[in-house]
């Protein structure tokens, strides 16, 4: 009838409007699948059968264009007969999946490179396979007459040589370490002493650290500054015997600087450094690792140093064995080790086992953690007119990354 509600005109209108989209969208998905199926039809017909590629340009080409093009196709087809070798038919290979001219980024197609990339993967990882296996073969047949295993290469032996290497058997570094700041320490006629404090107001992990790093330099006292400036604890040290002094400050409660500062205290002259900064990062406290042993004893323990070569190296070698009294106590059998690599220093603490005769094992005891030198400076600490040996540019040392500092 006429005199329907006016909300029923509405919603029947709405219904209208929603069916007209919904004809629509049929209509195109209709259209979608059937170009869809021309498109695989078209393809499974171009499989079956040779297409030659023609260029397309703007300007079309004239007849004398491809009747000279055809000639020149003819040639070069004799040509290469004409240079096949005669004989029995050669059995082609069958080559890799992927010509040698062409990119996997001109695959627009993600899946599709991957899979590719995959695919080249797997063919390489097989050839070094085959290779192995087959150098294997002629080492076994050869026997002792087989050729040396090749090194493999690392950013270790790819070093780019330094000028400053030391040379052990060097009468110049013989002389050089019999009249440096810490000749005394080797000669035993001085015992050092060591003072280990913190930033101000630190926290427990940083109390932690600095705890368990007094139990491993023998002679070392923990004490905290309270706010004291560091330039007035150098001289208190000084006045009572302190033959270095380590500072550890924080970053976000986690211990990340060390200073080393070593008070010249040769005959009794006023101190003359060197101070050395490093950047100290993967601290692990005991109780952060794994299979510890028990907690060290206060036998002196040995010091190992590995890989100081240069002449900057050997220095910061030197200063921290002068913090280790140089007459180990083997009966502790612990060990203490700085191993540098690629310009980071690590540091371990270990005790021998011994499980018989000829089987020796270590246990680490901790904490450990890895320095990294930012700067050595002449003199004690002074940050304003302190006059520096080395201090480590980033943007311009660490340009190369097979050139190393240490």
């Amino acid at each position: 009838c006429s005199c329907r509600p006016a909300f029923l005109l509405v919603a029947r209108g709405r219904q209208n409007k929603h069916a007209g989209k919904i004809r629509l969208w049929d209509f195109r998905r209709k259209a979608f699948l059937k170009n869809t199926r021309e498109l695989r039809q078209a393809a499974q017909n171009s499989s079956a059968m040779d297409f030659v590629e023609v260029p397309v340009s703007e300007d079309a080409p004239s007849k004398k264009c491809k009747v000279k093009k055809e000639k020149k196709k003819q040639k070069h087809v004799e040509e290469t007969d004409d240079q096949r070798p005669e004989g029995p038919e050669s059995v082609e290979t069958p080559g890799p999946s992927l010509p040698p001219t062409f990119s996997l980024s001109e695959i627009k197609n993600k899946q599709r490179r991957q899979l590719m990339f995959m695919k080249l993967k797997q063919e390489k990882r097989k050839q070094k396979l085959e290779l192995r296996k087959k150098r294997r073969k002629e080492r076994e047949a050869l026997g002792d007459k087989a050729p040396p295993k090749l090194v493999p290469k690392t950013i270790e032996n790819q070093r780019v040589y330094d000028e400053t290497t030391v040379d052990p058997e060097d009468e110049e570094v013989a002389y050089d370490e019999g009249t440096d700041e810490f000749s005394a320490y080797f000669n035993k006629l001085i015992n050092p002493k060591v003072l280990i404090t913190t930033s101000d107001r630190p926290r427990g992990r940083t109390v932690r650290f600095c705890d368990q790093l007094a139990t491993v330099i023998p002679n070392a006292h923990v004490y905290y500054r309270r706010g004291l400036a560091l330039k007035r604890v150098i001289p208190q040290c000084i006045s009572r015997d302190f033959t270095y002094l380590i500072v550890i400050n924080e970053d976000r409660k986690v211990p990340s600087i060390l200073h080393v500062l070593k008070d010249g205290m040769v005959l009794c002259h006023l101190p003359d450094g060197p101070t050395a900064h490093f950047k100290v990062s993967s601290v692990r406290l005991r109780k952060e690792m794994k299979r510890r042993g028990k907690d060290p004893t206060e036998h002196y323990p040995e010091v190992i140093l590995n890989n100081f070569t240069t002449r900057l190296g050997h220095s910061i070698g030197r200063m921290f064995a002068a913090l280790f009294p140089q007459d180990p106590q083997f009966e502790g059998r612990q060990v203490a080790t700085f191993h540098n690599q690629r310009d980071f220093i690590f540091f371990r603490f270990h005790r021998y086992i011994f499980k018989n005769e000829k089987r020796v094992g270590i246990q680490e005891l901790g904490p450990r953690f890895t320095m990294k030198l930012r700067s050595l400076q002449k003199g004690t600490f002074d940050s304003k007119f302190g006059e520096y040996e080395w201090v480590h540019k980033r943007h311009e040392m660490d340009s190369n990354r097979r050139k190393f500092h240490l």
